[in-house]
């Protein structure tokens, strides 16, 4: 059976890129970006002024001159003025303005007195060097720089340059509609009446918030029951509608788990079924006659959220176009035992510890259906099959929840 890092390695071996659009900025948070973005001039595009106060000449300080004469007073977004060649002559300038022709340094107004249109620099005042309380021009990119790299997730901070450049539109990956199917005629919806011998659903809304959370929005909910016909009818739409289709539960080898027979005979081809761990062993995936990624996993609520984790997040995430993130590792703050031969995927709660390092305490859930056990944890380290007894400050690679 497939240990975790080769199915995760067949996934990303299989599963296609999604296409690329153009979006406008006001729309791309959280896309992710499918092209280089360069600087369209130097940033800062001019000599900027850091703190209010006067322009003037570092070697007029130099030489011993205390008193300037104030020509002209500049804020920010004012077409700029040269400083006049006289010793003594300065300009007022306000923060984001550009530095006069001439001048090369800024006396902020806590180190200056003013006196009508003279300013005396106190004498306690720091050396006004050059450079002093200038951005200068091109220093932190020169024109034609590449700032944004393609293959990053665009947060404020991306946003922020691609505007400074001059995008108003931008090339990201395009938004995967994701089908996420739950199945089981025990399953009822929330706000229905709910039978002594029924559950309500949880898996579908979980999942749904946890694909929003991570960045893809596009997720629909559909539910299943265990009947031929309907399960023949469902998976002919979501096939041929939806980019990526989810499902939860029927993957076993149940009497009544139609699923795997059913992906078959619509074309689905099987990459693999069955992973060598715990929770989430019957975890499946395929590709569709359109090279349509199909997950299917355990019905049990810790398994799902687990396997979506562990594999369809970082699917997803390699399919639109971002690097694979290596794991942290976290060490365990005490001892745990696993005696099933098999890798745990162990739910954590993360603390940091004396020496800044990241500590996971064992959080095991009651069994693989304990979806409350996994409230107040952060995420879960991954523990290998061969080791049955891991001690305190094993070190693990550790995955947060979304």
């Amino acid at each position: 059976m497939l240990t975790p890092e080769g199915a995760e390695r067949l996934i990303l071996e299989a599963i296609p890129l999604f296409h690329r659009e153009d979006c406008a900025i006001a729309e791309a948070h959280g896309r992710v970006l499918r092209g280089d973005l360069r600087a369209d001039r130097d940033l800062p595009p001019f000599d900027r002024v850091t703190m209010d106060g006067f322009a003037l000449r570092s070697a007029s300080r130099a030489r011993g001159v205390g008193r300037f004469r104030i020509e002209a007073t500049r804020a920010a977004g004012m077409v700029p003025v040269a400083l006049g060649p006289a010793d003594d002559a300065c300009v007022e300038v306000m923060t984001g303005s550009v530095l006069p022709e001439g001048a090369d340094c800024v006396v902020p107004y806590e180190d200056a007195t003013r006196l009508g249109d003279w300013v005396e620099v106190l004498p306690a005042a720091e050396p006004a060097a050059p450079g002093r309380n200038v951005h200068r021009r091109g220093s932190d990119h020169a024109k034609g720089d590449v700032i944004l790299c393609a293959g990053v997730r665009l947060t404020g901070r991306e946003i922020a340059v691609a505007a400074a450049c001059g995008h108003p539109a931008l090339t990201v990956t395009h938004s995967p509609k994701i089908a996420v199917i739950s199945t089981g005629d025990e399953l009822v919806e929330v706000d229905s009446l709910v039978a002594p011998h029924q559950m309500r659903r949880s898996n579908d809304h979980a999942l749904r918030a946890a694909l929003i959370a991570a960045g893809y929005p596009r997720a629909d909910r559909f539910h299943l029951r265990d009947v031929r016909h309907e399960i023949e009818h469902m998976l002919w739409h979501v096939l041929a509608e939806y980019d990526v289709v989810l499902i939860t539960g029927g993957v076993s080898k149940g009497k009544f788990d139609f699923l795997p027979s059913e992906l078959g005979r619509q074309g689905v081809k099987k990459v693999f079924q069955g992973v060598a761990q715990r929770p989430g062993k019957p975890f499946w995936f395929g590709l569709s006659g359109r090279m349509t990624p199909v997950f299917a996993l355990p019905g049990n609520p810790v398994s799902a959220y687990t396997c979506l984790h562990r594999y369809v997040l970082p699917a997803l995430d390699h399919a639109s176009g971002l690097a694979l993130r290596t794991p942290l590792l976290a060490a365990l703050s005490e001892g745990f035992a696993f005696k099933p031969k098999l890798a745990c995927l162990l739910p954590v709660r993360l603390a940091s510890g004396p020496r800044a390092e990241l500590l996971a305490t064992p959080c095991a859930t009651n069994s693989s259906g304990d979806f409350a056990g996994l409230v107040g944890t952060d995420g879960f380290v991954e523990l290998p099959a061969a080791i049955d007894e891991f001690p305190a400050g094993y070190v693990a690679p550790y995955r947060a929840w979304v």
